[in-house]
């Protein structure tokens, strides 16, 4: 299979001349950078950031990219100044564009959230690297989920995204929604049904294919909320990148785990151990369209699986 091009610079200045330039202008080093990026919790080697000054590597993935735009902060740069010069050389094989689970009725749902969002379905965007990371509360409750990811526009030009939660079979209220970095909430909308919520993420600035952006968002689930004991995320298209880590509270560690793994064409289900730690990372390389899904419990597992899933 034809791997996903990595990010080269654009036509201009360039990335690692405009890195240079801003570290010359702050008359900073980069142990500073580098010491001020870990304690953001972005923990880059002073090789990593000195091939990233000299052009013989350029920031690749989510982490990579949430690292340079803490440094347009330290630097005191725009927004965009620097992870605006990285760009994909051209979009790459495609795949095909599908639900990524097998629930007829759930994606009629979500193509009428789309039509209430002003959104076009399907989505022309699509995530090429993507990490979410799950809170779990000491209820043995998700709390909070945050997802950032890299997106690409396939086709044309796209001005913003669409981003659902879905619960199958389990009517909610809308959980809470941010937009933590690449753009605002432009608009809201929750189905009748209280199976799909979503947002309509609107970009900092238009993305023209096979350009791509970084965007980050979370979602956070709020007192009275029916208790969420799962989490996940679909993809519609191929992702070359899916890390899902779902984080517990040290004195309320679950008795047993699941994984799940929806298509459009099937689902499997797998026991999953806690080695050690008090957190599960799931990690796929070339997966979708699908849903990479824990779930979770307390006291004997259940004898079967609840089949459920949760786009990001």
């Amino acid at each position: 299979m034809e791997s996903e091009d990595f990010l080269k610079p654009s036509n201009g200045p360039g990335f690692p001349a405009a890195f240079r330039d801003a570290i010359n202008a702050r008359r900073v080093t980069l142990s500073w950078v580098q010491e001020r990026l870990r304690a953001r919790g972005n923990q880059v080697s002073m090789a990593t950031l000195s091939y990233w000054r000299s052009g013989a590597r350029h920031p690749e993935g989510a982490q990579s990219l949430a690292a340079v735009a803490d440094i347009e902060e330290l630097l005191h740069l725009d927004r965009g100044a620097l992870t605006g010069l990285l760009r994909s050389s051209r979009t790459g094989p495609l795949g095909p564009n599908l639900f990524p689970i097998d629930e007829h009725a759930i994606e009629e749902a979500v193509k009428e959230a789309f039509a209430a969002l002003g959104a076009e379905y399907p989505d022309t965007s699509r995530e090429l690297t993507t990490h979410s990371v799950t809170d779990v509360g000491i209820e043995g409750h998700v709390v909070q989920s945050r997802t950032r990811s890299i997106v690409q526009s396939t086709i044309g030009t796209i001005t913003a995204i669409p981003f659902l939660e879905l619960t199958p079979g389990i009517p909610t209220p809308a959980p809470e929604f941010a937009a933590d970095f690449g753009g605002r909430i432009a608009n809201r909308y929750s189905h009748p049904n209280g199976e799909v919520h979503g947002v309509l993420f609107e970009l900092d600035a238009p993305l023209t294919a096979p350009n791509t952006a970084m965007v980050e968002w979370s979602v956070s689930y709020p007192p009275g909320y029916p208790p969420q004991l799962e989490t996940g995320h679909a993809v519609a298209r191929q992702c070359r990148e899916l890390l899902v880590w779902t984080r517990f509270h040290p004195e309320a560690l679950p008795d047993w785990f699941e994984e799940q793994v929806d298509t459009p064409q099937s689902q499997t289900a797998t026991p999953v151990t806690l080695e050690s730690g008090t957190s599960i990372h799931q990690v796929r390389r070339a997966f979708g369209p699908g849903a990479l899904l824990l779930r979770w419990g307390f006291g004997e597992r259940e004898p079967e699986s609840d089949p459920s899933g949760q786009p990001g």
